[in-house]
């Protein structure tokens, strides 16, 4: 049998499994790029029985396992992958499977971005590789209103740090109880507000129906002009071209994003171009530990499935 490992853009998954323990029944195959279109992808994995997916950079719609006559198991990392028409794998008699996934590295990566927007990291690292010295003049955190879309196991998270810098954290969902937000020490108020208070927004919303769009130019309009919008989430989350206005505009001060609506991001994307934004290319679940994390979990799945057992099988919506 064959196994493709798909988007191992770091060439980094055969060395965080034992994938040698599947030999000689299964050769394992890693993919480096990512598919051109589902045209290349369908052409590339044609012949192969197992497909190991990280996370949803290579989507599975109907269209595509359609085109896979020889799928048997198809793996993605974490335990929801909404890039799969897990219906229509289960049609087919593929079985899909999941892995487990550490809970706290977006959330560390979350940190990461707000400080370098507040003191400017990436300008000044790239100032000082062109001979200069302090050329901005960075805002602190302690006691700014930090406000939090989403206080699920991240945005928990997210608000636990923000009280240790002394900030005051506010959050919105749509589904966020009083009790919820009071017993983790955040102040629970209407969306119009949190935008317009902020001064940093920050993003823990799974992507749905409910969500695509939820930022967009309003919420930009509301926002103070010195505030900043973090999002480590989804990218079609946020209005794309309200968000290029409102850096273009200067009104807001500026973004840290590490998801966009094409991933990954085209060279020539406006976004590259824009010096008030900081960019990280999807980074949020990236650590060695997750992708042991994944990688062996995914190896546990395929053992399993081949010995007539499968685990961590995941349903249709």
């Amino acid at each position: 049998m064959r196994l493709a490992i798909l988007d191992d853009y770091q060439h980094a998954a055969l060395a965080m499994a034992d994938w040698d323990s599947l030999r000689p029944e299964v050769s394992p195959q890693t993919f480096q790029d990512a598919f051109a279109n589902e045209a290349a992808a369908a052409e590339r994995l044609r012949d192969f029985e197992i497909v190991v997916a990280m996370r949803e950079r290579t989507p599975f719609p109907r269209s595509l396992l359609e085109c896979l006559p020889n799928l048997k198991l198809l793996v993605t990392t974490g335990m929801r992958n909404a890039a799969i028409d897990i219906k229509t794998a289960n049609e087919r008699g593929i079985v899909v499977s999941g892995t487990g996934s550490l809970p706290y590295p977006t959330a560390e990566l979350t940190w990461g971005l707000i400080l370098a927007l507040a003191r400017n990291v990436a300008r000044e690292d790239a100032a000082m590789r062109t001979g200069a010295w302090q050329t901005t003049v960075g805002v602190g955190l302690h006691g700014k209103v930090l406000g939090i879309l989403g206080l699920g196991k991240l945005g928990a998270q997210v608000a636990a740090v923000g009280k240790a810098f002394q900030m005051e954290a506010l959050a919105w969902s749509q589904n966020l109880s009083e009790e919820r937000a009071k017993s983790l020490g955040v102040r629970r108020v209407d969306k119009e507000n949190l935008f317009r208070r902020a001064d940093f927004v920050t993003i823990h919303l799974q992507l749905s129906q409910r969500t695509r769009g939820l930022v967009g130019a309003k919420e930009f309009d509301a926002m103070k002009s010195t505030a900043y919008l973090v999002n480590t989430s989804r990218g079609p989350i946020v209005e794309e071209r309200a968000l290029v206005a409102a850096l273009e505009n200067h009104r807001i001060a500026g973004a840290a994003l590490d998801v966009y609506d094409q991933e990954p991001l085209p060279t020539d994307h406006i976004l590259r171009r824009l010096g008030n934004v900081v960019l990280t290319p999807h980074l949020g679940y990236v650590t060695a530990e997750n992708y042991r994390e994944f990688f062996s979990q995914a190896l546990e799945d395929v053992h399993a499935f081949l010995a007539g057992n499968p685990i961590r099988v995941l349903a249709a919506p």
